[in-house]
């Protein structure tokens, strides 16, 4: 559904990549673009250099009324904020789109969407992989790290376009309509931004809003608030579970993973393991078989992948003790599902900037498996004054320190698991940079 953007005067807003991507996806197809960010031009020396032509104006240091009325069209990228000059100019009339929904009228292929609070970056890698080996031709972007719009070109003659979609993302999409959709779960996340988990939800619920009744709808329904979706939708629900037997569906039966009553595999042959991985699994298979992979495909695959890094990551064994990186528990649903895959006792380093979450909901399932919990970050007094009770608890002014404390205190048989339940940014980059610096730490030991 290729959009004509000849002249068109458009506003980015936003200088990371996904921005970049738009602004330069659309000078190529001949618009007037004017790209925007809160900082100033001394720290975007490298954002500049990668718009890579003089033709893209560049307003840096604030966002000036101006730009976004004398335009034709606002590009948001994810996460940005509710701006009152964008808000003017929606009151004037001024379309504002999302970058996916940008993506999305640039396509001329079929989107797999995949959204949910945890697990998509696993699931869009192994949807992306399944396909890919049964032949498909595929493109794998979206908040996986590839924007959309990185390249144009390669929105057409794909077989399929499998695309992570973070609620950010979905927030400002009009026309968009992937042909498959999933969602894996909902739970707290982003309550600084959201006002509450149903507004949250909300927001990951408009990756069906298009879908009409030959599309597909992927949802967990050992969630209930995924779950409630299925009556919303006009879409056909295909439900995956790990608690409950579904024909049709993906499901567990008899140490089975099962997709419409056929097997694909025993679940000890997956090579990825924890509670969240099977559910991982589960989506990702039924969301190849109905993209038309074989059994064959999805089954070596999910024999063969072996994670990504972040993610429940082995980082070594020292003295009996194993080091898990799972950096990307930024919220507390991921920290309940790394945590209740262990059988061993647990040394859990957690903390870091606080999203708004409600950490009570941790308690008892630290007192059943976590023998020390060790705090770090801006979120530590509020974590310490909800859960410190719960277990042995300690602070350290920094995540090498912690990793000291807990080699000290770990015995023969215990992990120590990183899984924070909080962003990254009071103390390191990125929940990568975060998850790096583990690594050397225990590496160091």
């Amino acid at each position: 559904m290729a959009t004509d953007f000849k002249n068109k005067r458009v506003t980015v807003v936003g200088m990371a990549r996904s921005g970049i991507a738009a602004a330069r996806a659309l000078d190529g197809l001949g618009a007037r673009v004017t790209i925007t960010d809160k900082k100033p031009l001394s720290e975007l020396s490298a954002q500049v250099a990668a718009l890579n032509n003089g033709r893209i104006n560049v307003e840096a240091g604030g966002h000036p009324e101006r730009i976004f009325l004398e335009t034709d069209l606002i590009v948001l990228s994810p996460g940005v904020p509710k701006l009152a000059p964008i808000l003017k100019a929606r009151e004037q009339g001024v379309p504002v789109i999302s970058e996916l929904e940008l993506a999305w009228q640039l396509s001329e292929s079929p989107y797999i969407g995949i959204t949910g609070t945890n697990g998509k970056s696993t699931v869009t890698t192994l949807v992306g992989l399944m396909l890919a080996k049964a032949g498909k031709k595929v493109l794998v972007a979206g908040n996986i790290g590839n924007a959309l719009t990185e390249d144009v070109a390669q929105l057409r003659g794909q077989d399929w376009i499998v695309a992570e979609l973070s609620s950010f993302q979905l927030e400002d999409i009009d026309t968009f309509k992937p042909r498959i959709a999933a969602i894996l779960n909902v739970t707290q996340d982003h309550l600084d931004r959201y006002h509450d988990l149903t507004e949250y939800g909300e927001a990951k619920a408009r990756v069906f809003k298009n879908q009409q009744k030959d599309d597909v709808l992927v949802l967990n329904f050992d969630d209930a608030e995924v779950k409630a979706f299925a009556t919303r939708t006009a879409a056909s629900i295909i439900p995956f579970s790990r608690l409950q037997r579904f024909n049709p569906g993906a499901c567990i039966q008899d140490g089975h993973l099962l997709f419409n009553n056929q097997r694909v595999l025993k679940i000890d042959e997956i090579r990825i393991k924890g509670v969240h991985n099977l559910e991982n699994a589960l989506a990702a298979t039924a969301l190849s078989l109905v993209a038309g992979a074989d059994i064959a495909s999805v089954a070596a695959v999910l024999r063969e992948y072996p994670g990504l890094e972040h993610r429940l990551e082995f980082v070594r064994k020292r003295n009996g003790v194993i080091y898990i990186n799972d950096s990307k528990g930024t919220n507390v649903g991921a920290v309940v599902k790394s945590v209740e895959g262990f059988t061993s006792p647990v040394i859990l380093i957690a903390g870091g900037l606080d999203k708004g979450s409600d950490f009570s909901p941790l308690y008892n399932l630290f007192a059943e498996k976590v023998k020390l919990l060790v705090l770090i970050g801006k979120a530590a007094d509020k974590m310490e004054e909800t859960l410190g009770s719960a277990t042995e608890t300690v602070r350290a002014a920094s995540l090498g320190e912690a990793v000291r404390i807990a080699a000290e205190q770990a015995q023969l048989g215990d992990v120590v698991l990183l899984s924070p339940a909080c962003a990254s940014f009071d103390m390191f980059k990125d929940f990568e940079d975060r998850g790096r610096k583990f690594k050397e730490a225990v590496k160091k030991l």
